[in-house]
């Protein structure tokens, strides 16, 4: 039980850190031509937290959307058993 739990936890923070990369990257293109340049703007605005808010936005409507698939997906299974 704790194994899957950690499996769980494991693939969700996976998942999580897939989107924080795909939103930078996306967000920030410049990214991949002058990451150094683009950490100096962030410390000196102090945008350190702004990253992780829209990923975990972006990432509980991700889930939202997972679960209530895997919901009405449920249904219909308990209903051909």
């Amino acid at each position: 039980m704790v194994e899957k739990f950690k499996l769980i936890i494991k693939k969700e923070i996976l998942i999580y850190l897939f989107t924080l990369l795909a939103l930078a990257l996306i967000m920030h293109s410049d990214l991949l031509s002058d990451p150094f340049l683009r950490l100096q703007n962030i410390y000196e605005k102090g945008n350190f937290t702004h990253p992780f808010l829209y990923s975990f936005v972006i990432y509980s409507t991700i889930l939202i959307l997972r679960k209530t698939i895997d919901f009405i997906i449920g249904i219909f299974e308990k209903k051909t058993h």
